[in-house]
């Protein structure tokens, strides 16, 4: 009886390997926070995606071939949505400038951002770039509700130095930093 169950048990549909998971890293500190953090209002960051973003697949596309077609890694994955990995970087990357606060806490300010593209773009089988495009609306909140302040679109493309998943994660990484470096600039003129 014995040997029939360790048959049947060889006879099972081996699992392949796990997805491998990917975040940013730890962000390189751009020193602590300074006098200007208090000077300027406090700010909450909120982030939301497409539904093509929602969840934590990795995406690309294949510029060389069908560029309007979204396709996704089937061994890699990020450790969380592309909104809230990017919405997490900005929070790290702004608080040594701001006062940054969390959704529902009160904040004067509050910082909308709409993912709307965060994928790994191919011009070519061997050659890639990472491509973020959101859009970012500052909110003023009054005691007689919230009035939009400003409004723009952010689109960071950087070069991927490797056309695989590991590639495309630095490339939307250095995206993703150079994101948060030009929405810092902008934000600083609304003081």
């Amino acid at each position: 009886m014995t040997s029939a169950a360790l048959l049947a048990g060889c006879a099972l549909p081996q699992r392949g390997p796990s997805p491998l998971l990917y975040d940013f890293g730890v962000r390189p500190s751009s020193g602590t926070a300074t006098a200007t953090a208090a000077a300027l209002p406090a700010l909450a960051i909120t982030a939301q995606a497409t539904p093509a973003l929602d969840g934590n697949a990795m995406l690309y596309r294949l510029a060389y071939a069908n560029e309007q077609q979204l396709r996704a890694y089937t061994q890699a994955r990020w450790a969380m949505s592309p909104a809230e990995l990017v919405q997490q970087r900005l929070r790290e990357g702004l608080s040594g400038q701001f006062t940054v606060l969390r959704p529902g806490e009160d904040a004067q300010r509050v910082l909308q951002l709409e993912l709307e593209e965060f994928s790994q773009v191919f011009d070519a089988a061997d050659k890639s770039s990472g491509l973020l495009r959101l859009r970012a609306t500052v909110r003023q909140r009054l005691p007689s509700g919230e009035r939009m302040m400003a409004q723009r679109t952010v689109v960071v493309k950087r070069p991927a130095p490797s056309a695989d998943a590991a590639g495309g994660v630095r490339a939307l990484s250095a995206a993703t930093d150079a994101t948060v470096d030009e929405l810092a600039q902008w934000l600083r003129q609304w003081r």
